[in-house]
Order: structure tokens, then C-alpha cells, then sequence
């Protein structure tokens, strides 16, 4: 039976304001807040309301048949419940649906992945934490920020206890193969790859509203027609956006989401089912390893990671920022915690892009992408000043590293010491409850014996 993976991102940019270079070292705020209200409320009222407004009709009008998948960054997490409690509110309803499975993901929207294992893990697992927090289930199924994977990144996500990862399925990587089947990590078969397909989530996500396009005006059952006529053997239909597409890149005025209600129907009627990304790992078998030894994202017709770091201004903004995760790491400091969170983000390194793809994208504040790295750089200055006050540089990194491994393997020898405890109190405990259960009047009839004979 065809199979369909419905899966939005949720995730909301912080936008950073004009700082100067007259401003490094006197002021540590970073961020335009009326901007971030303004966006995060617009988005909300535009999109995410009723976007999962519409996602909860879905599920009440086909129970136990309609399911989705949806992924929060942290950072967005923390917009909506500033700026937009409603979308938490409808989040949690939809979850108490039961038809909805929430991924992890690194809480920043940042790109550690691709330089620092230990800042991703610490990264990703602050997400699943809060994930678990807020809908009650840890996370089981991972997405990296923009769908980047490589067979690296595959690996230090299997050792972190993940079943399955969501990811582009890449022509320049699939070659001649299909999306439409389930695979695995070339480096670690028990991570299991759920590949997007690109053309059926951009046809809704980029396509649907565009007079231009040939196959416009799309209607649910031509959409649904196109997957219930892919060969017989493909099984697995992943269709996978941000959820902003409903409502900002496609507008509601286009009845993008009379679209997508009327989805279920039809499918259910050419015998196409609906699963999460967990239910598809646990019902399918992988086809085949997936060997991906370069990055790869979902982003631009590349598909790699030359959106965030495709010239010399975001590699120089990316390995400046990186170089201090060491000593973030270390740190206990909230507000530049926070602060690392924030300016981690994706976006800060897609505002300098320079590639003829991200020409009048949108841009925030910034006129050109050189703003966007002058602007950046300063912040970025004055943030690594105030992390060198707690670890100042002239300790080495590989001092700082065996300081981390020190502390980490002090954790692991409490945690030994924690287990060893527990299990000298239970045996204790075991051998306290046999004492008082035992036989008493044979004791008794025991210290009589004695009695008689000292007598």
C-alpha cells in the first residue's frame, strides 16, 4: 500500500539589529525586537494558525487514518511563546490528537553538524529535551537544520540512539533511484532515511499559487492522482515543507488550504494510507545503503551547503563563530547561551550569500549580503570578547578539550557510582524485607532451647 509522510518545519528567524563597530564592547544586546515580534506575529496570523487549524480538521475529520509529522526549533519555540502562545496551544491540541509525531532537531537552526559533533549533540539533545517536555514523548526521528546529511553526520546521529533521519533525496545523490523507498546510513545500517520528494513537496511549497506554472490550477485529486499512479513498488511518498509555505509562500487567498484538507479524501479512496516517519521506520525495510560523503541540504537547485557557506564571508563568519564552541560549551553563562543559540542560526550565514539563486531573497535589514557580514562580524566580535573574559584565548583548545573530558568522564564515573548505589540500597533493602518476613514462632521456639540449656 502507497504510503504518504506529510512533515512542516517550524522554525522562525531571530533577526539581529544595526550594530556598529563603535558599539563592540558597550552594548551586548543583539537583537531587533520589534522586528521579531512583527515577523513572528505576522507568520503566525498568516500561516502557523491556520495552517494548524486547518491540520487539526484534518485529524478529527479522518481519525486514526490522517497522521503528519512536525518539527520546532527551539529558538522558534521560544517566539511563539513570547510573541505567539496560540501556536503552542493548537500544537498541543493536535498532539492530543494522536496524529502527529514531533522530530528532533538541533535547537539553534544552527550548522554545527558540519564542524563540532559535540555542539550538535548538546545542541539536538536541548531540543529533545524540550520536545519531550512540551508533548510528552522523546523524540525518536531526527531532521538536521535545512535537511543537511552526510554519512558523518548519519553516523553521530545513530550513536545518539535515533531510529530515523529525514533528508533530501538529492538527484546528484540518488542517480537513477527513487525517493520512494526506505534507506539506510551508509556508515551505520540501524539509522534508517526517509528521503524527501522534491518535486511533490515543491509543487505544493513553491508551485501552487503561480499562474505561470503549467500544471496550474492544481486540484487534490490530479495531486492525488500523480501519487496513486507511481509504479507499483513504491511505497513510501514523502512529502515534506515548512509549514510557512501554507499561508506566506503560498498565500490563503489561493485556497492552499482547501487543497490540503481535501487531500485525505481522495487519497483514502485510491487505498493510499498516511503514516509518521516512526511508523514507516517500524513497517518498512530499507532497499539499500544511501553513500553520501559530501553534505547535502534541501535548499537551492544544488542541494548542498552552498546557500550558508558558498564564499569567503560565510566561511570566515562560520569558522569564527565555531571556533568558540569549545569554550560555550564550558560555559554557564544563560544570556550567552542564549546568545550562541541565536547566532547559530542558518539565516545570519543565508543573508551573505552572493549566489544568483539568492538574489532578492529576503534579506531582513540588510541592504547586500557584505552588510550582512560587516553587521554580523561586529556582533560576533563583541560576543567572542565576552565568552575570552570567562576562557580567555590564550588557553589552547586542546586544553579546553581535556578539561571537557575530564569533567565528562567525572560525569560517567558518578553516573557508575550513582548505579552501584542504587543497586547496594535495593540489595539492603531485599535483605531488610527477609528479616522481617521471617518465620517468628520457630525463632521464638528456638530461644526457648537455648534457654533450657544455659539453665
Amino acid at each position: 500500500m502507497k504510503t504518504i509522510c506529510l512533515y512542516f518545519e517550524i522554525h522562525q528567524n531571530i533577526h539581529l539589529k544595526r550594530y556598529r563597530f563603535f558599539d563592540i564592547g558597550t552594548d551586548h544586546y543583539y537583537y531587533d525586537d520589534y522586528e521579531n515580534e512583527h515577523a513572528i506575529t505576522e507568520t503566525a496570523q498568516n500561516s502557523y494558525i491556520p495552517a494548524l487549524q486547518a491540520l487539526l480538521e484534518m485529524a478529527r475529520m479522518h481519525p486514526g487514518y490522517f497522521k503528519c509529522a512536525i518539527s520546532l526549533s527551539g529558538v522558534a519555540v521560544e517566539q511563539q511563546e513570547n510573541h505567539a502562545p496560540d501556536v503552542i496551544e493548537l500544537l498541543q491540541e493536535l498532539n492530543e490528537t494522536g496524529c502527529v509525531e514531533f522530530l528532533a532537531e538541533p535547537y539553534s537552526h544552527g550548522l554545527s553538524s558540519l564542524t563540532n559533533e559535540e555542539a550538535f549533540k548538546e545542541d539536538v539533545q536541548k531540543q529533545a529535551r524540550l520536545m519531550k517536555e512540551m508533548f510528552g514523548k522523546e523524540p525518536k526521528v531526527i531532521r538536521n537544520s535545512s535537511l543537511i546529511y552526510s554519512d558523518d553526520i548519519g553516523e553521530v546521529v545513530a550513536s545518539m540512539g535515533f531510529k530515523g533521519m529525514i533528508t533530501e533525496g538529492a538527484r546528484h545523490i540518488l542517480g537513477w533511484k527513487s525517493p520512494h523507498y526506505l534507506y539506510h546510513c551508509a556508515l551505520n545500517p540501524d539509522l534508517k532515511l526517509l528521503l524527501r520528494d522534491y518535486k511533490l513537496s515543491d509543487d505544493i511549497a513553491l508551485r501552487f499559487a503561480n499562474p505561470q506554472w503549467s500544471e496550474y490550477p492544481l486540484f487534490a485529486d490530479t495531486y492525488v492522482d500523480w501519487i496513486a499512479s507511481l509504479p507499483e513498488n513504491e511505497q513510501v511518498i514523502n512529502i515534506f515543507m515548512e509549514l510557512c509555505a501554507l499561508g506566506m509562500f503560498q498565500p490563503l487567498s489561493s485556497h492552499i488550504l482547501d487543497f490540503l484538507k481535501a487531500i485525505p479524501g481522495y487519497a483514502k479512496e485510491r487505498g493510499i494510507a498516511f503514516a509518521t516517519p516512526s511508523e514507516i521506520i517500524a513497517s518498512n525495510k530499507s532497499v539499500d545503503a544511501l553513500e553520501v560523503p559530501y553534505p547535502m541540504s534541501w535548499t537551492d537547485e544544488e542541494r548542498d551547503t552552498s546557500f550558508c557557506l558558498g564564499n569567503v564571508m560565510q566561511r570566515e563568519a562560520f569558522e569564527k563563530l565555531y571556533s568558540m564552541a569549545d569554550r560555550v560549551r564550558m560555559c554557564r553563562d544563560r544570556r550567552i547561551k542564549q546568545d550562541w543559540d541565536y547566532l547559530q542560526a542558518s539565516n545570519n550565514f543565508r543573508f551573505m550569500s552572493t549566489k544568483s539563486a539568492s538574489y532578492g531573497m529576503y534579506r531582513g535589514i540588510y541592504d547586500s549580503p557584505y552588510d550582512a557580514f560587516t553587521n554580523y562580524m561586529n556582533i560576533l566580535a563583541d560576543f567572542m570578547n565576552r565568552v575570552s573574559n570567562l576562557f580567555p584565548r590564550e588557553i589552547e583548545n586542546e586544553e579546553l578539550n581535556a578539561l571537557l573530558t575530564t569533567i565528562k568522564n567525572q560525569g560517567e564515573e558518578l553516573q557508575v557510582k550513582d548505579k552501584e548505589i542504587a543497586r547496594l540500597n535495593a540489595r539492603l533493602k531485599k535483605q531488610e524485607d527477609a528479616l522481617l518476613n521471617a518465620d517468628i514462632p520457630t525463632e521464638t521456639k528456638g530461644r526457648k532451647r537455648t534457654a533450657k540449656k544455659t539453665n
